[in-house]
């Protein structure tokens, strides 16, 4: 199964990148670094104007197209920054997932794309616990799980978290990267 992974967290010595470690030791990944490539998340005039249509002004959108057409199985590793995703990860989704790539419309309803992606796992990390997010913080993975993610196709989406990062032990997090592998396979 062709895997690919996406991250973006700014800081290379993060529990976000030892989670990369882990799992592109696991998987043999396509990996798409957002921080890496220089991606610029925001939608600017040029990006907007063609957005519609489905076009593109920012070249990275094609490569990242081009792997998402070829990845059966996506894996997202992101911290959780005031209740939602990083704007790089937001970005993301806005420039990338475009009308005719991710979705069609039809008489106004979207028909995912993406249904080469058999598999979605978002994995997390955050100073919340899980219960907090998703039961005070407007559980932001829900939404983009049942919403954004079935819009564009995907199906089976999965979510693992790591609360109170700041505070985790060592053996917490060894544990929680043994967790992760568990639900690799």
């Amino acid at each position: 199964m062709k895997t690919t992974i996406i991250i973006g967290h700014p800081y290379p010595k993060s529990f976000n990148y030892a989670i990369l470690e882990k799992v592109k030791n696991k998987t043999n990944a396509t990996i798409i670094n957002l921080v890496e490539d220089n991606f610029n998340p925001a939608m600017l005039s040029d990006d907007l104007a063609g957005f519609s249509r489905g076009q593109y002004a920012d070249p990275l959108v094609e490569k990242y197209q081009d792997i998402l057409k070829m990845t059966e199985k996506l894996i997202i590793i992101t911290p959780i920054w005031w209740y939602g995703l990083p704007a790089l990860y937001k970005g993301f989704l806005d420039k990338v997932m475009l009308k005719g790539f991710a979705y069609t419309e039809e008489k106004g309803r979207l028909i995912g794309e993406l249904t080469n992606i058999k598999e979605t796992l978002i994995i997390t990390t955050s100073e919340a616990p899980k219960w907090y997010i998703k039961y005070f913080a407007g559980n932001p993975m829900r939404v983009l799980s049942k919403r954004v993610f079935k819009d564009i196709g995907l199906k089976k989406v999965r979510w693992i978290h790591q609360g109170n990062i700041t505070k985790t032990t060592q053996d917490k997090r060894i544990k929680f990267l043994d967790y992760v592998e568990t639900k690799l396979v």
